[in-house]
């Protein structure tokens, strides 16, 4: 009994010991992190299925649900031009399980279009990882008779603000790249706003609107169906799945508006957290099937880390910013 007793005294000593040493703290996170995950996974898409962040986060959620052996599950909660869904990810318990597919229009643009969000870009999210980068394509209808982007300006300039172009919204990042190409470019075009980039795209086809934007994997079936005319991508350099599209750089010198996703953790989530599913994210973007997937559809793979994730933000904060002065679109 009474070595019983030392025993157990000697064990209560040393926990107490141990958990006075704050330097254990980190590494009993990173232990701790190592379970994740346990349970499902949420990625919180606030846009429409079928939209380019739709397509690439469901490819990269497959994977890595397939390597972790727990469910990742994109659940599309839209509304308020992405707000209702980035704030619902932005509310989440930081533990690791609820994670969102940030995207220019909610990471970089809303936050200079509405004079009030219910969620701070910057302050309420911590980005894990760009995902991928992918360009936005500028596409008229066959029936028009300007072919090329050169043309398309030299049509704009012949009779300003005659032609129109389409958009999912205004505020949209299909309106906002449209509006850099007219600042950059010199021309007047007239802006119409759908309510989504599949209303918008459908008006360009009929022909009751000249030019249209929207993201490549969105885009890459009616391309190769001739539904639509791609005249120029907004990436600095020519797609390699559309490598016989120019990219308006060449015609309008550093001209770079690529739309892009970043998985995005809400504020607070453990460090060891973040650096437990950055990992996962690149070995799913890692993968030569993933890797192939994503290309077929039009986009570029990255995988940075977190902190280039964050530096990556603020710079497509500011270039938005710009693109929202210009347009001097606002929304309540």
């Amino acid at each position: 009994m009474l070595a019983h007793a030392k025993r157990r005294r000697f064990t209560r000593n040393a926990l107490a010991t141990l958990a006075a040493l704050p330097w254990l703290l980190p590494l009993t996170s990173l232990a701790q992190s190592t379970d994740w995950p346990t349970r499902p996974v949420t990625l919180v898409n606030p846009f429409a299925a079928g939209s380019a962040v739709d397509v690439v986060g469901r490819i990269i959620a497959q994977k890595m649900a397939a390597n972790t052996g727990q469910a990742m599950n994109v659940d599309n909660k839209t509304g308020a031009s992405g707000n209702i869904g980035t704030d619902f990810a932005a509310r989440a318990k930081p533990d690791g399980y609820t994670l969102l597919l940030g995207s220019p229009g909610t990471m970089a643009i809303n936050p200079f279009l509405f004079a009030k969000l219910p969620y701070d870009a910057l302050k309420d999210f911590t980005p894990l990882s760009q995902l991928v980068s992918f360009p936005q394509v500028v596409v008229t209808s066959p029936k028009q008779a300007f072919k090329t982007f050169p043309d398309m300006i030299s049509a704009a300039k012949a009779a300003p603000g005659k032609l129109a172009h389409a958009s999912s919204g205004p505020g949209s990042t299909s309106h906002l790249v449209m509006e850099l190409v007219k600042a950059d470019a010199g021309i007047t075009l007239t802006h119409v706003g759908y309510r989504g980039g599949s209303p918008a795209m459908q008006a360009v086809m009929a022909g009751d609107v000249q030019v249209g934007v929207e993201g490549l994997p969105s885009l890459v079936g009616q391309i190769k169906a001739g539904a639509v005319v791609p005249l120029g991508v907004t990436s600095l350099k020519r797609s390699a799945q559309l490598p016989q599209v120019p990219a308006i750089s060449e015609f309008i010198p550093g001209f770079d508006a690529t739309a892009w996703i970043v998985l995005m953790a809400p504020a607070g989530t453990p460090p060891a957290m973040v650096a437990r599913i950055q990992s996962e994210v690149k070995k799913a973007l890692d993968d030569p099937g993933v890797k192939a997937q994503l290309e077929a559809q039009g986009a570029t793979v990255i995988g940075s880390n977190p902190a280039e994730a964050l530096a990556f933000q603020r710079s497509e904060m500011a270039k938005f910013k710009r693109a929202v002065e210009i347009s001097g679109a606002k929304a309540e």
